[in-house]
């Protein structure tokens, strides 16, 4: 069997929810089928069953059809740096820091680590679906392209190309797209998928007819809007949730900082329906809250530099708010921040706001864990990846609550015991009930207004 690739006629058209829905609904048909995204830029990310850190949407596309997680699934992945630098992980493991222009002049070194990881996944896989990144027609950085063109090329994969028809000029995006691609790639397409559309879809039928007759560009589907609250890839994707405050009775605000990272740790806040969940740069926003949240971070000593700047200390330091402090926001809240060996910052010693006695010391070696953790009398399925490190896991201080763990609100006993001493109405839900349905019901939504059946005859021959 051929695997598939996801090609986006730009970024944001929806690759990486249409790329999981393509693989839930591959396997359920009984294909033996792994997610792949070569290279991703992200700094939300997630520890991997075999000890490595992915980006999020391989790893919960894995997750969702019950197949191991594995660094493989993503082998190059890129986090934000400072002045102009990439922090890069390979294979799951951190590498280095390296100047952007210094990464793209290197780039053919990085292939190699693709081609072993595909390789690698195709022994064990009959179908591999691997995620493109933003537009695979970028002229000037086509021959730097990892995520499309390279593993099309190297792995002759078929090719679904995904056009967002809210951005509008889809005809011209989906045709210029196509027009561009190297001609060895043109004959692997299988067709187009529109996605995001509102209204009544009738009203793309001309729309069919055209790309169809004219161009002869195969519509695999027109996939109408609806919200997936889950996997969140981005920050930009991350400010599309969707929320009913009509049952709301408590009012939760997370700080977004510059650099805020996995930041699907609030995907169980998003969908609980007593919860209104809101993210925060102002701090007069605070005032209007029952709890504040202080995300993790990829820049931990330049989001504290910026908390301050805009006035949040004063707000985070109070003993009268309930304040929940994840990884980077964990450590803001000791005495100090020691970097001694420059692992994230020039800045070796900085002073943090003092909520919690003693120190954190960033460490060259990062902490990938994910296992089992009992915090504050509650059992969570969470993980960590961090470089600093404290004497505890997780400190509490009043109603000051701390921990390196992420994944921290997708325990419910945790959301229950918190929640309650806020609003003693607070019931709680199922947040893994809640998952499993949402994947389900979403795969169908894409299932009904795609041809699965064609893309499926296309991937055997």
């Amino acid at each position: 069997m051929n695997s598939l690739s996801i090609f986006g006629t730009s970024s944001d058209a929806g690759k990486s929810t249409l790329a999981f829905a393509l693989t839930y609904l591959l396997h359920k048909r009984g294909v033996k089928v792994a997610p792949f995204k070569a290279q991703n830029v992200s700094n939300n990310s997630k520890v991997c069953d075999d000890g490595g850190e992915i980006a999020i949407p391989q790893h919960f596309a894995a997750e969702a059809i019950g197949i191991p997680t594995s660094h493989y699934m993503n082998p190059i992945l890129i986090k934000s740096g400072s002045n102009n630098h990439a922090h890069l992980i390979i294979n799951g493991e951190a590498v280095t820091d390296m100047d952007v222009h210094e990464y793209y002049k290197n780039i053919n070194s990085l292939k190699p680590h693709v081609k072993k990881a595909f390789k690698k996944l195709s022994k064990e896989y009959e179908c591999i679906v691997a995620e493109g990144a933003g537009s695979p027609v970028e002229l000037n950085l086509m021959d730097k392209d990892l995520s499309n063109i390279f593993v099309a090329e190297e792995f002759k994969t078929k090719i679904v190309l995904v056009a967002d028809i809210e951005r509008g000029g889809v005809f011209a995006s989906i045709i210029g797209v196509i027009a561009l691609l190297p001609k060895a790639l043109k004959k692997n397409v299988i067709g187009v998928i529109i996605n995001k559309f509102r209204g009544d879809i009738t009203l793309f039928d001309d729309g069919i007819m055209i790309l169809e007759e004219r161009f002869s560009i195969k519509v695999l589907g027109v996939v109408p809007y609806k919200p997936f609250n889950l996997a969140f890839e981005d920050a930009q994707s991350l400010m599309g949730y969707t929320q009913d405050h009509s049952k709301t009775i408590i009012k939760a605000a997370v700080i977004k900082l510059p650099h805020i990272s996995n930041f699907t740790d609030f995907e169980p806040l998003v969908a609980d329906e007593q919860v209104e969940l809101s993210f925060i740069t102002n701090p007069s926003e605070a005032n209007h809250v029952d709890v504040l949240i202080l995300p993790g971070s990829k820049r931990v000593v330049e989001d504290l530099q910026w908390l301050r700047a805009m006035g949040f200390e004063e707000i985070l330091k109070s003993k009268r708010r309930t304040i929940i402090a994840i990884c980077g926001g964990y450590e803001m809240m000791f005495e100090r921040i020691l970097d001694p060996l420059h692992v994230e910052s020039e800045i070796e010693e900085i002073e943090g706001f003092a909520r919690f006695d003693g120190d954190v010391v960033f460490k060259e070696k990062k902490v990938l864990k994910k296992e089992n953790y009992e915090i504050f009398d509650c059992n969570v399925a969470g993980y960590e990846i961090h470089n600093a490190i404290a004497k505890k896991r997780h400190k509490k201080h009043k109603n000051l609550y701390g921990t390196f763990v992420h994944g921290f609100f997708e325990s419910d006993a945790i959301r229950n015991k918190l929640f309650s001493q806020i609003n003693e109405n607070y019931e709680g839900y199922n947040f893994q009930e809640y998952k499993k349905n949402s994947i389900e019901e979403f795969a169908y939504h894409v299932e009904q207004n795609i041809d699965i059946d064609f893309i499926h005859k296309s991937l055997a021959l």
